[in-house]
């Protein structure tokens, strides 16, 4: 499957989210929607991330956008992880990981020469008609709330 880039219409996807609800893709068409993919819950970077983009929430809204975190684990875990740190965007659970690989995200990572499958942090903005605006791959959490932030309010 190629890459997906800015121009390309973002797979649509269903899941299930934290306190109970589902998300869709196709039920926010006329809305920007920051869709975010990173590894587990309650991580040290995963947290700064998931943190950053709560904090700024209101900004988001106020520019029209939704934020939604993806990651593999279990709605349980999303709730505790969002209860645990106050966290106001939506977490979604990809358990079988069908979007996590729509988008790219699920890739070959190596630590200490050890390979193993998992997921890349990276976000995409879509646009209001469901069309990649921007693309972030191999995310670095410093500085990128703000980055984000800036092309949701000039897209």
């Amino acid at each position: 499957m190629s890459e997906l880039k800015p121009g390309d219409k973002a797979p649509d996807f269903t899941l299930p989210a934290d306190g109970g609800r589902q998300i869709s893709l196709r039920e926010l068409q006329g809305k920007s929607v920051v869709l975010y993919f990173y590894p587990k819950d309650d991580t040290p970077g995963c947290t700064t991330e998931a943190i950053g983009f709560s904090e700024a929430i209101d900004d988001f809204e106020a520019a029209g956008a939704v934020v939604i975190g993806v990651s593999k684990d279990s709605v349980a875990k999303h709730d505790k992880f969002r209860d645990k740190h106050e966290l106001k965007v939506v977490l979604a659970s990809d358990e079988a990981g069908d979007t996590v690989e729509a988008y790219g995200a699920w890739v070959e990572k190596n630590m200490y020469g050890r390979t193993y499958m998992g997921i890349e942090r990276c976000t995409y903005l879509i646009g209001p008609d469901g069309v990649i605006r921007q693309v972030w791959r191999k995310v670095k959490v410093k500085g990128h709330v703000d980055s984000v932030l800036e092309a949701v309010k000039a897209s």
